[in-house]
């Protein structure tokens, strides 16, 4: 029986197109790395790869969060490293003002140094995130200075006002775990966040206990320097001691999270690879047997062609 010559020639060009298809989407594989170009290449493994690809998001923001959080815990470091030092500074003066041999000229020379330690104190307070712009120490109202500063007629400082609150935020670093590396400059209250200047739970109150210094030797009172401010200022140095080490903590911590969150990455981006990459030698061995297999077709359509043309030959 006699096959039409349309037959042949149908039968052909579908496989001239499959064979066609295929190498092509083997030179992509080669040129991208990718076996999955869509979901129906393997609709499970291209389910996988999303779900992978969506963790793969999820991780690098957690590392986005840990990063920022790192620099603006080193930017709170740096400023509770200054003010203990500010703190041991006027402990010393406390302990000097105390002594025997301390004139009243002694006095107001500490008088004017204290007044200088409340001021560079108040500056540090008043830092700015370098990244945000936002100030460090006046909880979530962090658009407003968090201290005011206000003067007697002689120029000494008789207040020093917190307009923040004492609210922090909190960042997520992994699923379900948040951090802050926050801490507000006062929180009266018996919870939360400890202040870093005045804390209900510890007694810390340093501005005030500095500006009671301040005053106590303006007036010469070195009973009230020696039984009331020195064990005040104690007391302020023990709470930045408490803040230091929690920061010191949170930076492990913070650590040990980026770690974990690079190690997830990496393996995330494995498991990618594993779903949807092409083994390179595999594809370029499956491509070479394309290429043959379109070469020989076309040989073979050839015979076939003119097999089917001497048919009609008279």
């Amino acid at each position: 029986m006699r096959v039409a010559t349309n037959a042949y020639t149908d039968s052909m060009l579908n496989q001239f197109n499959l064979l066609t298809a295929r190498q092509n989407a083997l030179q992509n594989q080669a040129a991208t790395g990718l076996r999955i170009q869509s979901a129906s290449d393997d609709p499970a493994a291209m389910e996988n790869t999303l779900n992978d690809l969506s963790q793969k998001a999820a991780q690098t923001q957690y590392a986005s969060n840990i990063a920022t959080l790192q620099t603006r815990a080193t930017s709170v470091y740096n400023v509770m490293q200054s003010l203990q030092t500010i703190s041991s500074r006027a402990s010393e003066i406390a302990t000097s003002a105390g002594s025997p041999t301390a004139s009243p000229a002694d006095l107001n020379n500490y008088a004017d140094q204290v007044k200088q330690l409340i001021q560079q104190a108040a500056q540090l307070m008043n830092t700015k995130d370098a990244a945000s712009g936002q100030y460090l120490f006046g909880g979530t109202n962090s658009a407003q200075t968090p201290y005011v500063t206000t003067t007697d007629a002689n120029g000494n400082i008789n207040a020093v006002t917190y307009q923040g609150n004492a609210s922090v935020n909190q960042v997520e670093i992994a699923p379900g775990a948040t951090v802050s590396v926050d801490v507000p400059g006062e929180n009266n209250g018996n919870s939360g966040v400890r202040g870093l200047i005045t804390d209900g739970t510890s007694g810390a109150d340093f501005f005030n206990h500095l500006i009671a210094l301040q005053n106590n030797l303006l007036s010469g009172n070195t009973a009230a320097i020696t039984n009331t401010d020195s064990a005040n200022l104690q007391t302020d140095e023990n709470n930045l001691l408490y803040q230091i080490s929690n920061n010191g903590a949170l930076q492990t911590h913070l650590t040990s999270a980026a770690n974990f969150a690079a190690s997830q990455s990496s393996g995330l981006d494995q498991m990618i690879s594993n779903s949807s990459g092409a083994d390179l030698v595999q594809t370029m061995v499956q491509l070479s047997q394309a290429q043959t297999a379109y070469q020989a077709a076309l040989q073979s359509s050839a015979k076939i062609m003119q097999l089917s043309i001497l048919n009609y030959l008279p």
